[in-house]
């Protein structure tokens, strides 16, 4: 097991080196650039269309595009959003959080133009079923000579889900729960697992359908209680936002447990984490956005950027500001820990016990929605008739996640995800003059609804 480590660890250091950080900044600002702003300058058409799209789509599809940026989001709030920002605080210091930020404002572009190309180049299987997601706009935009990337974004993503997507979520579960409640992992592990099976083996629209109800419910109740944990301490938010902008670009001091760090552990690990959390550039969302019922790509693009907006420019920011204001950065804690503390600390009693409850709800919509994308990954290279035992596998998977190894699942899952980034973060970049011309017909002809074109007037 040592020697399993230290390997992914080495391969850990190469593909979140320099080359990586420059692939998501620099293909997501490339992006950003190349559409004049339009996603940071549109969230609020993105809006409209998304609470137009709540109840039924206008177009072929499986999900309304309201449950299918759900389903996105179920597996984008997780355990990056608590366990994931406190990590990137704890090994980058505060500016660590400032690079996270960056991460969003490019990533916007980033998964845009990724539901773009996927509702663009999906197809349907033999099963009647829409699917898509980098493999297929890989194979469809780029040709037959490119075929092996999306191949390799499959094999790579289809390894991927059972770490970020279970391993992780599971084991976060299972040890936040034994922590707080006192319960053995390994029930954990079972009824995790039932539960999972009841929603994953009805496919795509029950997942939806869940991810519908339960999502947005589990992100409202914990902006409320972040927004409490922040007023609190609302005499700390100025010192907290200044050692965020501060140590951005400036070495963060051993101060209490915290051991100090260097500018570009800021820059690693928030961008790391950063991706962990809202996933722009690994190229899962797009694989949910492609089974919507929209009109065109640019409308599922505009409903799919505001994912990456809610997951780390509103959901991560509470909790690193949290961290950060209440003081709890310097206790030497780290992870979901480092996160429960925070809240403790400002709501003695109960705090940590909310973050465990919290924690065990988003990482359950994670295992969902990745159960999602690890199977169109799978169906990609193997075909649809796999699907019913591929669930079935990431059923089991579940308990042997739960009672594994945390550092290790964190740092296969680290290294993973960049595995999966780089095939995907090379087709966009090759696609991306299809992007900007389907985004420029698409504004120049007024194709959105009335209430966008009337939002984009506001």
């Amino acid at each position: 097991m040592e020697v399993l480590n230290s390997f992914v660890g080495w391969v850990n250091g190469i593909v979140w080196g320099p080359l990586m950080l420059v692939l998501i900044l620099g293909v997501g600002l490339f992006l950003q650039i190349g559409l004049k702003l339009m996603p940071i300058l549109r969230i609020g058409t993105g809006f409209a269309l998304l609470f137009k799209g709540r109840e039924s789509g206008e177009g072929e599809g499986q999900i309304t595009p309201f449950n299918a940026l759900m389903t996105a989001l179920s597996a984008t709030i997780g355990t990056g959003n608590i366990a994931g920002v406190a990590t990137a605080v704890f090994l980058g210091g505060p500016g660590a959080l400032f690079w996270m930020w960056m991460t969003a404002l490019v990533g916007m572009a980033t998964k845009y133009s990724e539901a773009v190309c996927a509702v663009k180049f999906r197809e349907q299987d033999s099963q009647g079923n829409f699917v898509g997601g980098p493999m297929y706009y890989i194979k469809n935009g780029l040709g037959a000579k490119w075929q092996w990337l999306g191949v390799a974004f499959a094999l790579f993503g289809a390894i991927a889900a059972f770490g970020i997507g279970n391993g992780v979520q599971a084991n976060g579960v299972a040890q936040v729960l034994e922590t707080n409640f006192g319960f053995n992992t390994s029930v954990t592990g079972v009824v995790l697992m039932i539960l999972t099976g009841a929603v994953i083996l009805g496919g795509i629209t029950r997942i939806g359908a869940v991810a519908g109800k339960l999502v947005p419910f589990m992100a409202v109740s914990y902006i409320v209680m972040g927004l409490i944990v922040l007023l609190i301490n609302a005499d700390q938010l100025g010192t907290a936002l200044g050692l965020v902008f501060t140590h951005a670009f400036t070495p963060s001091a051993a101060e209490g447990g915290f051991a100090g760090a260097a500018v570009w552990a800021a820059i690693r690990f928030g961008v790391a984490r950063g991706v962990f959390s809202n996933e722009a550039g690994l190229g899962s969302a797009p694989i949910a956005h492609a089974a919507a019922e929209t009109k065109g790509p640019v409308n599922q693009g505009l409903i799919a950027m505001l994912g990456t907006f809610i997951d780390t420019i509103i959901v991560c920011s509470i909790t690193g500001l949290a961290i950060i204001a209440s003081g709890a950065w310097t206790s030497g804690e780290s992870g979901a820990a480092l996160t429960s503390l925070a809240f403790e600390t400002s709501l003695p009693g109960f705090g940590g016990y909310l973050i465990a409850i919290a924690l065990s709800i988003f990482a359950f919509t994670t295992i969902l929605g990745w159960s999602y994308y690890g199977e169109k990954c799978v169906g990609y290279l193997l075909g649809a008739k796999v699907l019913i035992g591929y669930r079935v596998l990431w059923i089991i998977a579940i308990y042997f996640g739960a009672t594994a190894d945390l550092g290790f699942i964190w740092l296969l899952a680290d290294t993973l995800n960049a595995m999966m980034a780089i095939p995907n973060l090379i087709a966009l970049a090759l696609l991306s003059p299809v992007v900007f011309k389907i985004t420029k017909e698409f504004f120049a002809s007024n194709g959105a609804t009335e209430e966008t074109a009337k939002s984009a007037a506001e």
